[in-house]
């Protein structure tokens, strides 16, 4: 026995010590953005290596010096001595330096070459290439994510990966899932884009952590930390659509370990706008008042971080025909309308402890509640829901024998409590609790040179989707310099909610059937789908130049859906179970180029093939374009002290895409088999005057290009032939916008 004890120990100590001979960090800059290309090197020796495009580095420790020098182009050096083996290094410009012009601009879109998932970061000054008025819209310049155009009722965009819709992406917020439920049609538009700090595109199946609900893709916001804020940030918006926005942060460091960051933001739509002469506003009417506070407490020192946050939301939407007063016509056949009426409160909070003497594991405990209460209507149709949910996850990460090994492992569970009804011609109540508990593990190898792998999986008890496992598997491979491939491979299966997800349909006077068949999901079965990818990117000179190209093709099997049947009848949308095939195949082919200093050019060709076995046959997946183009171009000027100017400019080409079949209907109330391909431009320029000011112009759809009659039976819209839910295209038209950012550092 005593021999197993010492061989224990030994074998314990042995692998402490070679886990302990690397030293790791991240340097990023005062903004918080990661400094690529740093310099990391023991004082004193030629030992060291520069960060990656992420900030990160990693270096075997020196036995000859504990200093750490860390320097770059244009900012102070900072010489730190080194007693753990994880460091957080940020660095200021040097005020001596004003004088130097750095020509090594930062990317606003870091596609690592380090990350074993296909990941790309979006860093804030991404997010400002656009008005960025929320999230959903903050997708525009970036080719992974399709944005589609907002419809005249809820105002709100919809975005797709991998050619398939938002309930099919696990977006979270700080990894707590936070679009999901009740919130899927409009809880994008429910974070302001000037709260976001970075969005991580993951596309694939994705990490078990944070659910086996993830198909296509994860996106993950991190909101700006209360103690990486500035004292003071205003941002004002107003479009000629009669758009309107204010957001505010106030941040106070009460001490060198707790801050707290109070985000207000506010918007309101005026105008009542129809430009396409079909007596519908193009956008709807409304407003929301949306704030939250945010606490950080860290003690470096003893190794904890936690965070906690409380908001409220409330946001209000009109829609409807030009005349439609819901003081007088709300239920009545006098004119067509629709109010969405939404609060929410959200509480969540986390904490993280990194053991002093074992720096490379940590626990963290994540817990969040959410209430989400809508009332809304839609004609005579009618549909409430409320959601109270509660979220927890326990994660523990260390390593098995050395850095090279890493896992992360832990437990979480969810709850929903769910009220929804829905009133179309009568009553029908779909109230329902959810609840499920799992475990996941997931192993990470990765050699430091070039290989790594993810293998994770989870086990689930679900009352709705019974007992079973979520396997996953995330791989890189680094075939030669500047050169990476990834594959990945993972199963997932969710509860769809068929009538929150679907909201768009209510305007119309299609019938809701759902073909129950005895499942415990609405009388459906869970959806279930496979999903697999494979990607290769390449860094080269051209020309003298920076470029990268690489493609990217993945594949989606549904072995069970719940298919939305928008065929079958114009006057029906039936939910019933797949019964046959269903698939998405998603090809993406980019080149990107620095084709002068400052000037970037972005490309895309973006190609999907999606099926799926409908009631009347195997068809297209409706509303989607098979083709698509996608180009952006972003300059900026060199700053000479003055300040300086940035331009972006984005361009989308759009194919023909099928629409619903409606060749029952008599023949002026239909829509043609398919749409004609557009294209539109996105365009902005910033003025930059100083560290703290500047101010932007821009406008959207400025090809003016207008989707050719929206609305079927719009003259009728209580008659049997009315649907306003096929959107595909701009409504509006030209829209335009200035606004100002004024930051008090």
């Amino acid at each position: 026995m005593m021999r197993n004890y010492l061989f224990l120990i030994f074998f314990v100590a042995a692998q402490m010590a070679v886990a302990q001979n690397i030293l790791r960090g991240v340097v990023i800059d005062q903004d918080n953005q990661p400094v690529y290309g740093a310099s990391v090197v023991w004082e004193n020796t030629s030992e060291g290596t520069n960060t990656d495009e992420s900030g990160n580095f990693e270096l075997p420790l020196n036995s000859s010096s504990n200093q750490l020098v860390v320097s770059f182009v244009g900012y102070k050096t900072e010489v730190l001595p080194i007693s753990t083996t994880f460091i957080r290094v940020k660095l200021y410009t040097d005020g001596a330096l004003e004088e130097i012009i750095v020509s090594a601009a930062r990317r606003s879109m870091i596609k690592s070459q380090r990350p074993t998932a296909n990941t790309v970061v979006m860093s804030s000054a991404e997010l400002l290439k656009a008005a960025c008025c929320n999230l959903s819209e903050s997708f525009e310049t970036n080719p992974s994510i399709d944005v589609n155009f907002s419809d005249a009722v809820s105002g709100s965009k919809q975005i797709k990966m991998l050619g398939l819709t938002s309930p099919y992406i696990l977006i979270a917020e700080e990894n707590i899932p936070s679009v999901r439920g009740a919130s899927q049609a409009y809880g994008l538009s429910f974070t302001p884009g000037t709260w976001v700090e970075s969005i991580q595109v993951t596309k694939g199946a994705g990490s078990v952590i944070n659910g086996f609900e993830s198909i296509s893709g994860q996106i993950n916001t991190e909101l700006i930390k209360p103690m990486d804020d500035i004292p003071y940030y205003l941002n004002v918006y107003g479009s000629s659509d009669s758009r309107f926005e204010l957001n505010s942060h106030i941040n106070e460091k009460l001490s060198d370990k707790l801050a707290t960051t109070f985000f207000i933001h506010g918007n309101m739509r005026l105008g009542r706008h129809d430009n396409n002469h079909d007596g519908f506003l193009d956008s709807p009417i409304g407003s929301q008042i949306n704030v939250l506070n945010r606490w950080q407490y860290q003690n470096v020192e003893k190794g904890i971080v936690s965070f906690f946050n409380v908001r409220y939301m409330d946001d209000k939407k009109q829609g409807g025909q030009m005349d439609f007063n819901p003081r007088t016509d709300k239920g009545t056949t006098n004119y067509w309308g629709s109010e969405i009426n939404t609060q929410k409160v959200d509480v969540s909070g986390k904490v993280g402890y990194v053991f002093p003497d074992l720096p490379f594991q940590s626990i963290g405990l994540q817990v969040a509640y959410n209430y989400h209460n809508q009332n809304s209507y839609f004609g005579l149709n009618k549909y409430d829901i409320k959601q109270n949910s509660v979220y927890g996850n326990l994660i523990f990460n260390s390593i098995i024998n050395n850095t090279l090994n890493k896992f992360s492992t832990g437990i979480n569970f969810s709850y929903d409590n769910y009220n929804e009804f829905l009133y179309q011609n009568q009553v029908t109540d779909w109230s329902r609790r959810d609840n499920s508990v799992g475990a996941f593990f997931e192993y990470t190898y990765d050699n430091l040179d070039n290989f790594s792998v993810i293998l994770g999986g989870r086990l689930d008890v679900s009352n709705r989707l019974g007992v079973f496992a979520t396997p996953r598997i995330h791989a890189r491979y680094v075939p030669w310099e500047d050169a990476v491939i990834r594959g990945s491979f993972g199963r997932g299966k969710r509860a769809a909610n068929i009538f929150a997800e679907n909201q768009n349909l209510f305007a119309s006077s299609r019938q809701f059937i759902v073909a129950q068949d005895g499942g415990k999901v609405y009388g459906l079965s869970p959806e279930i789908a496979w999903n697999y990818g494979l990607s290769f990117n390449q860094k080269f000179t051209l020309f003298g130049k920076r470029a990268d190209a690489g493609f990217d093709f993945y594949r989606t099997d549904f072995t069970k859906q719940a298919v939305v049947d928008v065929d079958f009848s114009p006057q029906q949308v039936v939910f019933h179970n797949l019964n046959g095939s269903s698939y998405a195949n998603s090809l993406q082919v980019d080149f990107n180029i620095e084709l002068i200093k400052h000037l970037n050019l972005r490309t895309a060709y973006k190609y999907y093939d999606i099926k799926t076995q409908y009631y009347s046959g195997k068809l297209e997946r409706p509303l989607q374009a098979k083709n698509r183009v996608f180009v952006n171009l972003e300059y900026q000027t060199h700053d000479h002290g003055n300040g300086h100017w940035r331009f972006d400019a984005t361009y989308n080409w759009l194919d023909k895409q099928r629409l619903p079949h409606t060749a029952s209907n008599p023949v002026n109330e239909r829509f043609p088999a398919y749409s004609n391909p557009f294209s539109s431009v996105n365009a902005q320029v910033t003025k930059v005057f100083s560290d703290s000011f500047e101010i932007y112009v821009g406008g959207e759809n400025m090809t003016n290009y207008k989707q050719p009659r929206p609305i079927l039976g719009n003259t009728d819209p209580f008659g049997q032939y009315f649907d306003a839910s096929m959107i595909y295209g701009p409504l509006f038209g030209q829209m335009y916008y200035a606004g100002l950012r004024y930051k008090f550092l």
